[in-house]
């Protein structure tokens, strides 16, 4: 731990949350998101032109909640369609932890997390819920998002919160703000862990509501300033499609360090190159599941899953 964060900020720590996941505030923390005092200082991307107490809190803010956020790179969606499987797998009645072990194996070094879509397994029932399970277990200490984009009344959300959290022991999920802050609240209470709140996604359909006017502002940012401002144990972020590339670099300059979830890349169409810039060394976890996992349907898949996985950790990790 980093004496000068620990002396200076300990006294703030039971305001901002406990059960912080991993060994200390700073230290090997700090050093799975690639910030800190023990790197060589805080970047200028993080702080932004921020005054001295500004810096201080956006300091104590990193140094707090950096055990919850991801290092910054590829996340592997696990978007799993049996339909979609090579040949191989796709004959086999284990199909889905087969190949879903075999794509976890192969990206492991290069992964900065694995997304779990639920979806994806809910749709095969029973058998596809213990997939889901197997698969979670196999991802070990590996940081894991729960993709379930839940969101309802305040019971129904503490329910979903102990599902995603308690019993599939995800480290992070994505939920849908619509509903408003007694639907988020259930998840920004659990302590050590984040919470990705759907902003501006990437489908087309999000220019239905997301750019709604709302007295000036679009909805997308009156949803973020909001949720920013809501109290919570864990850490929040959001979700900001790599297809809104002009919006996500207004975004990342207007809140710097604001972890962020970023899908849209490969069969999506968003622009590698140009995510990344417009990311502007931001924390933010890359997401790519039918561009990565389907990249070949022949015996040989999983020598190119890990080849394109390593290709896109170094785009992804380019600053």
């Amino acid at each position: 731990m980093s004496e000068n964060c620990e002396s200076k900020y300990k006294d703030a720590r039971p305001a901002i949350g406990e059960g912080l996941r991993g060994s200390g505030i700073c230290g090997v923390s700090c050093d799975r998101s690639g910030w800190g005092p023990d790197r060589g200082g805080w970047p200028h991307d993080v702080l932004g032109d921020a005054s001295r107490d500004e810096r201080a809190g956006k300091m104590l803010h990193a140094c707090i909640f950096a055990p919850m956020i991801p290092a910054t790179g590829l996340c592997v969606g696990l978007d799993l369609d049996t339909g979609k499987m090579p040949q191989q797998y796709r004959d086999r009645p284990d199909a889905l932890v087969a190949f879903g072990m075999d794509v976890i194996d192969a990206t492991r070094e290069w992964a900065s997390c694995y997304k779990i879509n639920l979806a994806f397994f809910e749709q095969y029932g029973i058998p596809g819920i213990e997939a889901m399970y197997q698969l979670r277990k196999h991802c070990g200490s590996s940081y894991v998002i729960a993709d379930a984009k839940r969101g309802d009344i305040g019971n129904t959300s503490a329910a979903y919160a102990r599902a995603v959290f308690d019993d599939l022991n995800a480290d992070a999920v994505t939920v849908s703000p619509y509903m408003g802050r007694d639907s988020v609240g259930p998840f920004l209470e659990v302590a050590d862990r984040m919470v990705y709140v759907l902003a501006l996604t990437s489908n087309p359909g999000s220019h239905d509501f997301q750019r709604m006017d709302i007295d000036g502002q679009p909805l997308y940012r009156r949803v973020m300033e909001s949720t920013l401002s809501w109290p919570r144990n864990g850490d929040v972020g959001f979700v900001v499609g790599a297809t809104n590339a002009d919006e996500l670099a207004m975004l990342r300059g207007a809140y710097p360090n604001v972890p962020l979830l970023i899908p849209g890349l490969g069969a999506q169409g968003g622009d590698e190159q140009g995510t990344v810039a417009a990311n502007a060394g931001g924390p933010a976890v890359f997401n790519v599941s039918r561009g990565l996992l389907y990249c070949d349907t022949s015996a040989s898949c999983m020598t190119s899953i890990a080849t394109e996985a390593a290709r896109l950790h170094a785009v992804l990790t380019s600053r």
